[in-house]
């Protein structure tokens, strides 16, 4: 009701006494729906803030404003300097004018979404301060007030659009009338009900009340903080009415924040369960290499394919694949690596499973805290948890290298070839293991070195498989990798980005990995 008809009314009364004597020295904004209006009679100043924001409009009267240097801008300078000379509220209308000295007033038309702040002369609209709502310069000063019939026998008439009739009441009016019984009354008792309300709208108390999430100010009876100034009043409500609104903004945001990461962490599950069934399966590989070392004497080079009996099942024929261009113990040494990949993809599945079903359980129990948070003391521990989650991800964006890890092992993949330059020549140590898919564009690949440790071969083959993956090479079945140190990787000047040269080197062939890592960060 901070904008109902009766608190206005109230409201101007108390700011003729408090302006009596000031002048309108500066009229500001500094954001796009606040104006601010300073008055001062010499000794003091005294604000006037109007917030009139799409889903929010209120006056407040902080006692200190101070004004941005910069993004600010004067308004309505015609009535700089101005005294006020009075205030006047419009008859059951929810608008009110500062008056100034020449004919000037200040009209505050506080309208919900349509509110705003027109500056007449000799009552003629000359500007206005949301300058989207053109019609208001339209308005007609006679025309403001508003009449209404108070009679009983004009109240008889209309009980079947009493809320349109008396509209200076308002849906907080008519509720708490509803809650009091007013329906079930006669209609005399009803005129006695209405009447002793607006009795007591007239000369209100203020009462501040949280409800439904939400900050109300009344001017009936009610529980929460009770004030007899408007002026203070309506400070207190706009105070906790940030507050509030502010703590439920960031209450929001913060769930739909978890709900997002809840919803990732899911797909992400449901996507890699369905990867490791598929890869669990797919168990042949292991199989086919062994047949094929059993019956070297059956396999020719040039052979695409040939049937070999199971060794579980003799009576079972098994039909293994070949390439042809290899002999039969190179097609055995890549069914070999294959199963010995499917392996490591195996665990690593399971590991990223594990790790995300946590994380998942975490983002489920901080939903429900954040859930029932009903202060910032509780919110505020959760909310810098995500805000710095989010900070470190936008940090980690920057960075020229996607990262892995890998059996305790770092695991740095450049994104690009400006990106390959900058990971090369200025991240990687030069004892960090390099690899590169020989002969084709592709990523720079580095594993980082742990002090007197020397790098494992299946993080050596797994490095390398991503640097496969991460080049022209990555739907061959095999890639040759080169590896070799750091140290050894030189950039000449003039070269193309992503361009270096190797001096000693040793090359892998590895199949190439299928999919970004789940380690993938």
């Amino acid at each position: 009701m901070h904008n109902n008809y009766y608190f206005l009314r109230a409201l101007s009364v108390a700011l003729e006494q408090a302006l009596s004597g000031f002048t309108l020295v500066s009229c500001f904004s500094q954001n796009k729906d606040e104006l601010v209006i300073e008055f001062n009679n010499t000794t003091r100043s005294f604000f006037l803030k109007a917030t009139l924001l799409p889903d929010f409009q209120c006056l407040s009267f902080p006692e200190v404003f101070h004004r941005a240097r910069k993004n600010s801008i004067d308004l309505f300078s015609e009535i700089t300097m101005k005294k006020v000379i009075g205030v006047r509220q419009f008859l059951n209308e929810r608008s009110f004018a500062l008056m100034l000295e020449e004919n000037n007033a200040l009209l505050f038309k506080m309208h919900g979404r349509q509110a705003n702040v027109v500056l007449f002369r000799d009552e003629v609209p000359l500007a206005i301060f949301r300058n989207k709502l053109l019609t208001d310069l339209q308005l007609n000063w006679h025309s403001i007030d508003r009449n209404i019939n108070w009679s009983f026998d004009h109240f008889k008439v209309h009980q079947h659009d009493l809320e349109s009739t008396y509209f200076t009441f308002g849906k907080p009016v008519w509720n708490y009338l509803l809650a009091n019984g007013f329906e079930e009354k006669t209609v005399a008792d009803r005129w006695e009900q209405m009447e002793a309300l607006r009795l007591t709208l007239e000369s209100p108390v203020f009462s501040i009340v949280e409800q439904d999430s939400s900050i109300q100010l009344f001017l009936f009876p009610g529980s929460g903080m009770v004030f007899s100034d408007p002026v203070k009043a309506v400070n207190v409500f706009f105070q906790k009415h940030q507050s509030v609104t502010g703590f439920h903004r960031e209450k929001a945001a913060l769930l739909s924040l978890i709900g997002g990461r809840e919803k990732q962490c899911q797909k992400f599950l449901e996507k890699t369960r369905q990867r490791l069934m598929e890869t669990e399966k797919d168990d042949h590989y292991q199989q086919w290499a062994d047949l094929i070392m059993a019956n070297l004497h059956m396999i020719k080079t040039g052979m695409e394919s040939i049937a070999l009996n199971d060794f579980l099942e003799p009576e079972k024929s098994i039909t293994v694949k070949l390439k042809k261009d290899l002999s039969p113990q190179r097609n055995a040494e890549a069914y070999y690596r294959k199963a010995k990949n499917r392996n490591i993809e195996l665990n690593t599945l399971k590991e990223s499973i594990s790790r995300k079903e946590k994380e998942l359980a975490e983002l489920q129990l901080h939903e429900q805290l954040v859930s029932g948070a009903e202060d910032r003391e509780t919110l505020e521990p959760l909310s810098e948890h995500y805000t710095r989650r989010t900070e470190d991800k936008a940090k980690k964006e920057m960075l020229p290298f996607h990262e892995h890890l890998f059996q305790g092992y770092q695991i740095l993949v450049g994104k690009n070839a400006k990106a390959n330059d900058e990971l090369t020549l200025h991240h990687a140590n030069k004892d960090d293991a390099w690899l590169h898919a020989k002969d084709v564009a592709g990523s720079h690949v580095i594993v980082r070195q742990q002090a007197g440790k020397t790098i494992p071969k299946n993080v050596i083959e797994f490095a390398a498989s991503l640097a496969a993956f991460h080049s022209k090479r990555k739907n061959e079945s095999l890639c040759p990798v080169t590896v070799t140190v750091a140290k050894y990787v030189r950039k000449r000047k003039g070269s193309p980005a992503g361009e270096v040269e190797v001096q000693r080197e040793e090359v892998v062939m590895v199949a190439p990995w299928r999919r970004p890592s789940p380690n993938q960060k």
